[in-house]
């Protein structure tokens, strides 16, 4: 273990969701912010080995990484306020760490002995935690444990960051549990009762929190602190206050202000490098806030009921909408509910329409007349991943006249395949494997919309998606005005469609969403909302 590394576990405790991802992301931030090299990871209780094939609905979106990881959105937040890249190693699941002790013990690597949950399996989840810090490139490793504890499946996790503690000595070791301050209106008063028990409950298995995070609706008093502090065994500075804000963008100050990395600094003996400078933090905020004029932008999806499906997506209107100081307000449309009779009204009041990405062919025929919508009333319109196929397919039936043309993902019997799998993709069964997933280029035609939002004519990009635009119909839909403006350099495949004699269409294979961050919004989404302004002035 690289001795100079520092490692912080978070874990959670009376509810999930609290937002354990975020107040790891805004101590992250802080840490960076005085100099110090951070990186996050995620350790999930489930069984999935990835949550690549999770229903959206059941944990959100899925994030992928540049080296083609399927994971958890909150390496979303991380990459998001930290600015730095993620990888396979930054999100291990239950799933993962039985399979290679799983696969250990079926090559014969424990010669005989009885494999068990504690040394086997708990020693995995350890060579895990340590896996970044040993790189030796990071100051502090920040791991958030998901789910809560006292959960039968977090246990394994839960007793490995007992051992760390071990391992790795009191100063190079830190445990942050985020609990919830319940308010109940009938008496007017906070509750620390539930914070009492699970901390009853991490000190039964061994573990003893440093520092308190406590979610609340309203500002802990001194009282609340106190008692906090003495039933569960912290010092009184170390109960720190996380009031409901009203962005997570101000999580960072807020942590800043109850002096969460302070107190996460002296208990590790850090000795801070730099005065905190969260300058440009301070600016986006700023911008944030305080916005010189509004557009209105339709996300149209199937998951819209839940709005994490599309987290890094409404992130990306937010980084991208401060970059123009213009604030986004995005209308959730369910593409199942656009039909032929009902389009116009459900659609007219949109200064931009963006279509989402997503699997199979519920809703599907909405996005068809919804891209149709954008292309004829010349609305700015970007669609993603399946929003650029049905770009191409929409434009296949209604421009070239190619009325039965589809995806072969929605009907394999289709005679215009104007978007199918690659020859190569065919033979593989397993669910994830046909996958094209993480960093790949992409080459810009000189002048297009796209080579002019990024300034640039090489870019690389994040993919996940199986499916891909059909060759053989190139040169039918170029003559007809909609142009590949992007290619990947090795194999043709095209990444961004754009129409000529259009104010702003742009679909894109890839997803853009996954690399936008505070300090570096994404130039298709700050391009696309300063397409919305225009638009706006001219109607």
């Amino acid at each position: 273990m690289g001795s100079s590394t520092k490692y912080v576990f978070i874990t959670g405790g009376v509810t999930s969701s609290l937002g354990k991802g975020i107040i790891a992301a805004s101590l992250g931030k802080l840490l960076q912010s005085r100099g110090f090299s951070v990186t996050i990871q995620k350790f999930d209780p489930y069984l999935n080995i990835d949550p690549g094939t999770l229903n959206p609905y059941e944990h959100g979106e899925c994030y992928v990484t540049d080296d083609g990881a399927e994971t958890d959105l909150d390496l979303g937040h991380y990459e998001r306020f930290l600015n730095v890249t993620t990888s396979q190693s930054n999100n291990i699941t239950t799933g993962r760490i039985y399979n290679n002790v799983i696969t250990r013990e079926r090559k014969g690597e424990f010669l005989g002995k009885t494999v068990q949950v504690i040394p086997h399996i708990t020693d995995e989840i350890k060579s895990n935690f340590y896996k970044l810090g040993e790189e030796g490139k990071y100051d502090v490793v920040i791991t958030e444990i998901g789910g809560c504890v006292g959960d039968i499946e977090s246990l394994p996790f839960i007793e490995a960051v007992r051992q760390a503690r071990w391992d790795l000595g009191p100063n190079n070791f830190l445990v942050i549990h985020l609990t919830l301050i319940p308010y109940l209106k009938a008496t007017k008063e906070l509750k620390t009762k539930p914070t009492q028990h699970s901390v009853k409950q991490l000190l039964e298995a061994g573990i003893q929190p440093d520092i308190l995070v406590c979610r609340t609706e309203y500002h802990l008093p001194l009282d609340v602190k106190k008692k906090l502090a003495l039933f569960c065994n912290v010092q009184l500075n170390s109960v720190i206050e996380a009031m409901d804000a009203e962005s997570i963008y101000d999580v960072p100050l807020l942590m800043k202000k109850e002096k969460l990395d302070e107190r996460v600094m002296s208990k590790l003996k850090l000795s801070s490098k730099t005065n905190t400078d969260l300058e440009n933090w301070k600016d986006f905020l700023g911008r944030l806030k305080n916005p010189t004029q509004e557009v209105t932008i339709g996300l149209v999806g199937k998951y819209v009921s839940l709005p994490d499906s599309y987290k890094s997506i409404i992130e990306s209107f937010t980084h991208a909408g401060a970059a123009v100081e213009c604030k986004v307000s995005l209308k959730l449309i369910s593409s199942e509910e656009i039909h032929t009779d009902n389009f116009e009204s459900k659609l007219e009041e949109l200064d931009g329409i963006l279509v989402a990405p997503g699997f199979g062919e519920r809703g599907f025929e909405g996005k068809i007349e919804t891209v149709r919508y954008a292309r004829e009333q010349q609305i700015p319109f970007f669609g993603i991943c399946l929003g650029m196929q049905v770009a191409v397919i929409e434009f296949g039936r209604n421009v070239l006249g190619l009325q039965d043309t589809n995806s072969t993902e929605m009907d394999s019997n289709t005679s215009h395949p104007m978007i199918a799998l690659m020859e190569e993709q065919k033979k593989i069964d397993q669910m994830g494997g046909t996958m094209r997933l993480g960093s790949y280029a992409c080459d810009l035609k000189k002048g297009s919309k796209s080579a002019l939002a990024y300034g640039k004519t090489k870019i690389q990009e994040r993919h996940r998606h199986r499916y891909e635009f059909n060759n053989a119909y190139l040169e039918q839909v170029e003559s007809k005005g909609m142009i590949a403006t992007g290619k990947n350099p090795d194999t043709g495949l095209v990444e961004i469609m754009e129409l000529k004699n259009h104010p702003w269409f742009v679909g894109v294979q890839f997803h853009p969403e996954y690399k936008s961050t505070v300090l570096n919004p994404h130039p298709l989404f700050v391009k696309f909302i300063q397409a919305a302004i225009d638009n706006k002035k001219v109607k």
